[in-house]
């Protein structure tokens, strides 16, 4: 072999390695774009789930992921009537006459509007049952105790006192109608229109009974039961403790904010811790008219967002059926209704649907039992618009 040929056969090799090099790094930048351009789709695609999944369980379409339970009871129970295979998926069959219990997405959201529209519920003590035969035991009057010696014997000291509190229970319902013509349109959002026709029945109803409800077939509110002058210690179990706000009908005409303060320091230390003002707008508006020695208003608005507004210090709670101020109302309320009243509640909200009795429309009959009363007499206060 000449020289000139091993030099040629030298640089075809040279120029083939470049060449296979060359195509080598092309390949490799184009996989790095189509993985960059992959990655790029579902970093987009990660970033709509997490927008979606930050949306309210009721608002809009739902997504093609949704549950299979829900999806059953929405689109085949709520729209069709469908009772057949779909019913088997649902948690929580009620009988044989329909009713099945609310998937929880939208039971979740009935609670979180109640909060809103029934005040009392965002105070109280809320506990779920299993039956409407709840009792709950309070002990009042503590544990009697004694000093003795070192070596001395030790007497037996006295028992407690234990009251037993069986909140009354009823059963609140509501009955919200919709044409069939509605159901099917697949726009129309059931779930939505079904929770809000529920909140507004349910809430108007609560809001009453938990103020003032008399107990028959239904809570027994704060305001229902026997009320009298006497302090702590002297009253019977059970009756709360009011004062009177120096006037008939309305406030004393001389230094009226004095008896707030009354009746907030008639509230053992305890219970102000967690405490709260009751009125409905009305008597709070007349209140926050009311001002310091030096100017200042008493009342002061919550400025931070989701906190409330403050009356000596204290969170203020509208409840639009407390009474207005007349002779002898009891129109505020003071204390820690977590401690002072329960709300016993079944866990599950059960809806019958009913296509039959109102053609061309289709019922929803909506029902929870809902039990309330007052369990520590002690941890709530009452003003009366009285003279004494």
């Amino acid at each position: 072999m000449s020289g000139e040929t091993a030099m040629y056969e030298v640089k075809t090799e040279m120029v083939d390695g470049d060449l296979d090099a060359a195509l080598d790094m092309a390949a490799a930048n184009a996989a790095i774009a189509d993985l960059g351009a992959q990655m790029g789709a579902l970093e987009a695609k990660l970033d709509a789930a997490v927008v979606a999944g930050g949306r309210p369980a009721l608002a809009g379409v739902k997504g093609a992921g949704e549950e299979p339970a829900r999806k059953a009871f929405v689109d085949g129970y709520l729209r069709q009537g469908h009772v057949g295979a779909e019913v088997k998926s649902l948690n929580g069959a009620a009988g044989t006459e329909g009713g099945y219990a609310v998937p929880r997405e939208i039971d979740g959201v009935i609670d979180a509007t109640l909060k809103s529209s029934s005040p009392i519920r965002t105070i109280a003590n809320v506990v779920r049952v299993g039956s409407a035969g709840y009792r709950k035991l309070v002990s009042h009057g503590g544990t009697p105790s004694g000093w003795v010696a070192e070596v001395a014997g030790r007497p037996e000291t006295d028992t407690p006192d234990f009251a037993e509190v069986a909140p009354p229970m009823g059963e609140l319902y509501a009955n919200p109608a919709a044409s069939q013509a509605m159901l099917d349109d697949a726009a129309f959002d059931v779930e939505q229109w079904l929770a809000g026709e529920i909140v507004q029945e349910f809430a108007r109803a609560e809001g009453a009974a938990f103020v003032s409800g008399n107990g028959v077939n239904k809570p027994k509110g704060f305001l229902a039961g026997t009320v009298t002058d006497e302090p702590d210690g002297a009253r019977a179990f059970g009756t709360i403790q009011y004062l009177a706000s120096g006037a008939a009908g309305g406030f004393a005409a001389q230094n009226p904010a004095d008896r707030l303060i009354d009746l907030i320091q008639a509230l053992r230390a305890p219970y102000r811790q967690g405490a709260a003002f009751v009125m409905n707008s009305a008597t709070l508006s007349a209140i926050r008219k009311f001002k310091a020695s030096n100017g200042a208003f008493l009342w002061q608005p919550g400025l931070a967002e989701g906190r409330a507004d403050t009356l000596l210090g204290y969170p203020v709670v509208e409840a639009e059926d407390m009474p207005d101020i007349a002779a002898n109302s009891l129109s505020i309320a003071f204390g820690n209704f977590k401690a002072g009243y329960l709300i016993a509640e079944r866990m599950a909200t059960q809806i019958l649907r009913d296509p039959y009795s109102n053609k061309p429309f289709v019922h929803f009959y909506a029902t929870r039992r809902v039990g309330g009363a007052v369990t520590n007499s002690e941890a709530i206060k009452l003003m009366k618009f009285a003279a004494s």
